[in-house]
């Protein structure tokens, strides 16, 4: 006689972000110098990526650090969301360099997330050997006038990312 077990529900897939910064305003190594490598990921001001942290980003979820405007620009360390969005006050601060005099605090229009450092990769990624792989195809960050701050990352992706940068899968848990 057979049994009939209850479904599982689907996992979610897994989402995997990257989010840049100008070394010169705040690195990954500025990010491991902070009291618990945790930052907020403050300042963004454009709607899409708004609303990828919004919408998408989820506690636990890895994410790429990305030196750009950097010599040369590249993927520098992995840290991973550990507070979902909420409002970003830079944008009620009239001294902030990030401030919006439309955005109300009873209906923000600016959010962030808090990230934390997971690690460095031990090599870092140039912008010119993502570009020169292959298995890159489609990537958001390749993609010629992408200048989002915070954008998705298939989950291939970004392993394969971190295999370029000599990052193990141990350092991911």
């Amino acid at each position: 006689m057979l049994r009939r077990v209850a479904a599982r529900p689907p996992m979610s897939p897994r989402r995997c972000w990257l989010v840049k910064s100008e070394p010169d305003a705040f690195s990954f190594d500025d990010l491991l110098a902070v009291p618990d490598r945790t930052t907020a990921w403050e300042g963004v001001r454009n709607h899409q990526a708004r609303n990828f942290m919004r919408d998408g980003m989820r506690l636990g979820d890895p994410v790429l650090f990305y030196h750009s405007n950097a010599a040369p620009p590249g993927v520098a360390g992995v840290c991973r969301v550990v507070r979902e969005a909420y409002p970003d006050p830079t944008a009620f601060d009239p001294r902030a360099p990030s401030y919006d005099p439309k955005s109300r605090r009873e209906a923000p229009t600016w959010l962030m997330v808090d990230v934390q450092a997971v690690a460095p990769l031990p090599r870092y990624v140039a912008l010119d050997a993502l570009r020169a792989n292959p298995a890159l195809e489609g990537l958001e960050l390749l993609r010629r006038g992408s200048r989002l701050s915070v954008m998705p990352v298939t989950p291939t992706h970004f392993d394969l990312i971190c295999r370029m940068g000599a990052l193990g899968r141990g350092a991911l848990r």
